[in-house]
């Protein structure tokens, strides 16, 4: 299961609460970490650098070791900031948690990362509802670090924005998840991840990859605009990058005729598969039929 997921990029339903600054930020407060807490961000840290290796693609092997991080302790965001913005512009902000849709668009829009400050507990390593440090430092910024990744995030902030306006944002938002959050990538080597809730995530880094049960289907940007999502478990499909540098090409897209095109065709649920897609590999389903079986007999 996905280490966090939220349902979108806002504040989470029924918060009221907010910090001072209109951009939601506030201090790291690196000094205030616990002993408990570095402990939790070292079990992760360590397992995953374990797993990903052959797992993750390329570039985010290569953003891992250009950034300082250790397995000992959580980031302070200003020393990773020394190295990442100097690369690409991009620097991280604390916030406490899930934040309001157009305040993360316009951090994005103007290349700084939105990151949760806090970690979450040692009963929940395996999946946490909101996104924390871990889930956004470890899985999003070794990314950030490449110029592809990095100026496409840029381009999504600016079309969350215009996306608002239009009232077409759980379109866009479906390219998000199906790319930054989750997305695939074919390298000459073979099949590998690139999205920061697989990243981030020990099971979901295996499943992706080796199960039998998710369809690996080639990215179309139509079809993936139609395709809902499952926020609380694994995905039961996944879309393929030919090569990172497609995303470049995304970054280009005029998205209101876009928009307009989709808005008018029938969505497909997770598990479907369309005519007219190129399937990589195609899934059984079977993890998802046991999860449909066990909540109906739970019911």
């Amino acid at each position: 299961m996905s280490a966090a997921a939220p349902t979108l990029h806002g504040l989470a339903a029924g918060e009221t609460g907010r910090p001072d600054s209109a951009d939601w930020t506030i201090p790291q407060r690196w000094s205030d970490y616990t002993a408990e807490e570095h402990a939790v961000w070292k079990i992760l840290f360590e397992r995953q650098t374990a797993l990903l290796p052959g797992r993750a693609c390329d570039e985010f092997v290569q953003g891992m070791r250009d950034l300082p991080l250790e397995a000992d302790r959580i980031p302070d965001f200003r020393a990773l900031n020394d190295v990442l913005k100097p690369k690409t512009g991009w620097e991280i902000v604390a916030v406490p948690g899930l934040v309001p849709d157009d305040v993360f668009f316009a951090h994005l829009a103007n290349r700084r990362f939105p990151s949760g400050q806090f970690i979450r507990q040692a009963n929940q390593l395996d999946y946490l509802q909101e996104p924390d440090v871990f889930h956004d430092v470890f899985g999003h910024v070794p990314m950030l670090m490449n110029p592809v990744m990095a100026d496409f995030i840029q381009a999504y902030g600016e079309g969350g924005l215009r996306a608002q306006k239009l009232g077409t944002l759980a379109l866009l938002a479906r390219v998000y998840w199906y790319t930054v959050e989750f997305g695939l990538v074919q390298q000459a080597d073979g099949l590998r991840l690139y999205g920061a809730g697989i990243a981030s995530s020990r099971t979901e880094s295996v499943f992706c990859l080796d199960d039998d049960s998710p369809h690996r289907v080639a990215f179309d940007l139509p079809r993936v605009m139609r395709t809902h999502y499952r926020i609380d478990d694994f995905q039961e499909i996944y879309f393929v990058l030919n090569h990172l540098d497609d995303l470049l090409e995304l970054a280009r897209v005029d998205f209101e005729p876009l928009y307009r095109a989709v808005s008018g065709m029938s969505a497909f649920q997770p598990g479907d598969l369309a005519p007219t897609d190129r399937v990589l590999n195609r899934g059984t389903g079977a993890y998802a039929a046991r999860q449909r079986l066990a909540t109906q007999q739970k019911g």
